[in-house]
C-alpha cells in the first residue's frame, strides 16, 4: 500500500505509522520489530454480489465448515497475544455474518484496531451507528465505478444506489469512510469522477488498486490496463493529490498493490522537486516495498492462513489446529521463508533492479499467474528497463547480426 498524500505531502494517518517506519526494514514477522503483521480475515466466502475481479470467486450461497463464533474469538485472542495492530474484516460480505458486531468488538477490546471491507449494501443507519461505537477504525466501500459502470462491474442493478447509501449512512454518523476502486479497462474513464464523487460526498479516503490475477480476477489478465494506462493513472492521481491540498481538502489518497507505484512517484519529482525526491526516496525505502508474508497476512473463510488475500493457493497451517503467531513465524515452508527474504529468489527485471530494496519484487501472485514461477518478475511494474537500470537486450536479426 502506497500512501499518495504522505509521499507528497508528508500528512499523516494512521496506517503511515505502520508503513513507515525505522523498525520496519528489520521486521521479518511484522510491521515492526516485535509487532505482528496486519491481517486480513476473509471471515465469510458468502456475498450479496457477484464481482467480476473477485479474488475469493465469493456468491450468494452458504459455505460449510467457516470458522464459528468462539472459534473466532481464539483466533483473535491469539492475534492479540501475538501483537496484530489492525485486524480487517473483509469477505466476501462481512456484513452478512450475524455475529460481526460481536467479533469486532472483541477485537477492539482485545486492543486490536478493527476495520471493515464491505460492498456497503448492507450498511444500514443503524449499522453504521453501531460500527462507530464498536471503534472500527474505517470502513473501506468497494465501488469499481459510478451507477451503471459499477452496476455491471458488481453483477447486480442497484448495487451503486445501495452502497451509495451506505457511504451517506457511514458520513452521518462520523463513521471514517473510504473508497475501494479497482482500476481495469473498463473503469479507467472513471478516474476523474470518483475523485470529483469523494468531493462531493464527503469521502475522507480513497484506495485505488492494481487488479490482481487471483480467484475471478485470474479471468480479468486481459482486461488489465497497459503500461502506459498506469503512468496515466498515475498522473492523474498525483495531480488530483496536490489539487485537494491546494484547496484544503483533507482526503487520504493511496494506491495499492504495486510497489512501483512509490518508485514512480520518486522519479517524477526527482524531474520536478529533487528536494521532495528525497523525501519521498526515504520514505520508501523505509517501508522497503511488497511485505506479504512479513507484514501482510491473510486467513480464510476456514481458517487456513496465507501470504495475503490474493495468494490462497499456498496454505501455510490452520488457526484450528496451531496459534496464528506459531504459524506466521515457523520457515519450514519454502513459500512462507523465501518471502521474509526473496530478493535472492527474485529473477528477471526484478533481480536486476536497481529499486529492488524499495519495492521488494512487488506482487508474487501475478509473476506466477503470467509465468508459473512464484518468483519471476512482476508484469505489472510499468517501468522502463531504463529506469530501473535494467541493460536493454540487444536483439539478433535472422541474418545473426545484432540490430
Amino acid at each position: 500500500m502506497i500512501s499518495v498524500t504522505k509521499l507528497l505531502l508528508e500528512t499523516e494517518y494512521f496506517g503511515d505509522s505502520l508503513r513507515y517506519s525505522q523498525d520496519s526494514r528489520g521486521a521479518r514477522h511484522g510491521v515492526t520489530s516485535g509487532a505482528g503483521p496486519v491481517v486480513v480475515w476473509n471471515s465469510t466466502r458468502t456475498c450479496n454480489l457477484k464481482c467480476r475481479h473477485c479474488y475469493m470467486d465469493s456468491d450468494a450461497r452458504q459455505y460449510q465448515g467457516e470458522l464459528t463464533t468462539e472459534e473466532g474469538k481464539r483466533f483473535i485472542d491469539d492475534l492479540a497475544a501475538f501483537r496484530v495492530p489492525v485486524l480487517l474484516f473483509s469477505g466476501g460480505e462481512p456484513l452478512i455474518r450475524p455475529d460481526f458486531f460481536e467479533l469486532a468488538a472483541y477485537a477492539a477490546a482485545k486492543g486490536i484496531r478493527p476495520t471493515l471491507s464491505t460492498n456497503g449494501t448492507l450498511i444500514t443507519l443503524e449499522a453504521a451507528r453501531r460500527i462507530k461505537e464498536i471503534g472500527v477504525g474505517y470502513v473501506g466501500i468497494s465501488l469499481d465505478g459510478l451507477r451503471e459502470v459499477n452496476d455491471q462491474f458488481r453483477g447486480k442493478q442497484g448495487a451503486f444506489q445501495a452502497a451509495m447509501q451506505g457511504i451517506e449512512n457511514c458520513v452521518a454518523v462520523g463513521q471514517r469512510v473510504g473508497l475501494r476502486f479497482t482500476i481495469n479497462q473498463h473503469n479507467l474513464q472513471e478516474l476523474e469522477n470518483i475523485f470529483d464523487f469523494i468531493e462531493q460526498e464527503k469521502i475522507d479516503r480513497v484506495c485505488f488498486y492494481h487488479l490482481v490475477y487471483s480467484g475471478r480476477g485470474n479471468q480479468m489478465m486481459a482486461e488489465d490496463i497497459t503500461p502506459q494506462e498506469a503512468r496515466s493513472a498515475m498522473d492523474k492521481i498525483i495531480e488530483k493529490t496536490f489539487d485537494f491540498e491546494q484547496r484544503g481538502l483533507k482526503k487520504e489518497i493511496l494506491t495499492v498493490d504495486n510497489h512501483c507505484d512509490g518508485v514512480y512517484l520518486y522519479l517524477k519529482m526527482l524531474k520536478e522537486d529533487p528536494e521532495r525526491a528525497d523525501r519521498i526516496k526515504t520514505l520508501i525505502s523505509m517501508n522497503g516495498g511488497n511485505r506479504s508474508g512479513i507484514a501482510f497476512a491473510e486467513v480464510d473463510p476456514f481458517g487456513y492462513v496465507h501470504p495475503d488475500q490474493f495468494t490462497q493457493h499456498h496454505t501455510f497451517g490452520n488457526v484450528r489446529e496451531r496459534k496464528f503467531g506459531d504459524i506466521w513465524t515457523d520457515l519450514t515452508h519454502p513459500i512462507l521463508a523465501g518471502l521474509k527474504d526473496r530478493k535472492p529468489l527474485l529473477k528477471g527485471r526484478c533481480a536486476e533492479c536497481k529499486y529492488l530494496e524499495n519495492c521488494n519484487g512487488n506482487f508474487r501472485t501475478r509473476a506466477e499467474a503470467t509465468t508459473g514461477d512464484f518468483w519471476q518478475s512482476d508484469p505489472a511494474c510499468y517501468l522502463t528497463d531504463e529506469e530501473i537500470g535494467v541493460p536493454i537486450q540487444e536483439t539478433v536479426n535472422d541474418s545473426g547480426k545484432e540490430g
